[in-house]
């Protein structure tokens, strides 16, 4: 039951926000809209960007769900940009509205997310430390990101395939290759070059 009004939340403030810019927007707004009371909502959030920041998330995790492995990357990261394209009216709203850092600490968590998967799958027979797995997948993280902001900044116009299309050659055999320059000998505390 609570998975079921936290979405029907969710889906109250996204219908709302296709008529009023999300500063405007109260929880008095949201709980009419959804026929709930306040005492319910303040049950499951602590405030309306509570609500964006779990609604950013579900999505998040649906579009990644059995596509964070080497193999499947593109296909995690299309969906992301697919479910962003699908929330358009939502992303601009938050992006304009509240400020673009939240839209890119939400991106930079979901793509950190789909990456250190990645990274982690690729190092499991080698002998990387965990601070440069992260630093890896947060380097990559970085770059992702930026395209894709900048994709959002420009309207969503281009088509995300595309854009995983020209990435690709890009990336491709780059994960081995930044692991391999970060593989540590058992026997040394210093990395191999």
């Amino acid at each position: 039951m609570s998975q079921t009004t936290k979405r029907a939340l969710e889906n109250s403030l996204k219908n709302i926000m296709l008529q009023k810019p999300f500063n405007k927007i109260t929880i008095s707004d949201i709980t009419e809209d959804c026929g709930i009371s306040r005492m319910t909502f303040y049950y499951h959030f602590k405030d309306i960007y509570d609500l964006v920041e779990w609604a950013c998330m579900e999505d998040a995790q649906k579009a990644l769900e059995g596509n964070k492995t080497y193999d499947t990357w593109q296909k995690g990261f299309l969906n992301i940009f697919q479910e962003v394209k699908e929330n358009k009216a939502f992303i601009f709203n938050v992006y304009r509205s509240v400020s673009r850092e939240q839209v890119e600490q939400y991106l930079y968590k979901v793509v950190y997310d789909l990456l250190i998967d990645v990274v982690e799958e690729k190092a499991a027979d080698m002998s990387v430390i965990d601070e440069d797995k992260a630093f890896i997948a947060n380097f990559y993280k970085f770059s992702f990101v930026g395209i894709m902001l900048e994709w959002i900044k420009d309207g969503m116009k281009k088509d995300p395939q595309e854009i995983i299309d020209r990435m690709e050659p890009l990336l491709q055999g780059t994960f081995i290759h930044a692991l391999n320059s970060y593989r540590t000998d058992p026997n040394k505390t210093k990395r191999s070059k």
